[in-house]
């Protein structure tokens, strides 16, 4: 049988664990900003604040943030457009 006691030592494994999670941070914060900007050119174009899309960023609250998210779209997709409500050719 074979001896695996020197398989046993983590420090090789979080040694190369600190660099990656480094990375999936970069990417995941990256991604979070294109979704900020996707939410502020939706809202620019249905004819709001395209500052209403930074009520995403109360994703950081711990246990409540996601409402707040939420709350939005909920909103946002019953709420009466104020670019349908302009003339047409205006």
């Amino acid at each position: 049988m074979q001896d695996y006691s020197e398989y046993n030592d983590p420090s090789g494994m979080m040694a190369a664990l600190g660099p990656m999670m480094g990375v999936i941070m970069i990417v995941g914060l990256a991604c979070f900003i294109f979704y900020i900007f996707l939410w502020w050119k939706i809202l620019s174009k249905a004819g709001f604040n395209g500052a209403l899309s930074l009520i995403n960023l109360a994703v950081i609250i711990p246990l409540i943030g996601w409402i707040a998210p939420l709350i939005l779209t909920i909103w946002f997709a019953f709420a009466s457009w104020p670019a349908l409500r302009r003339p047409p050719g205006a």
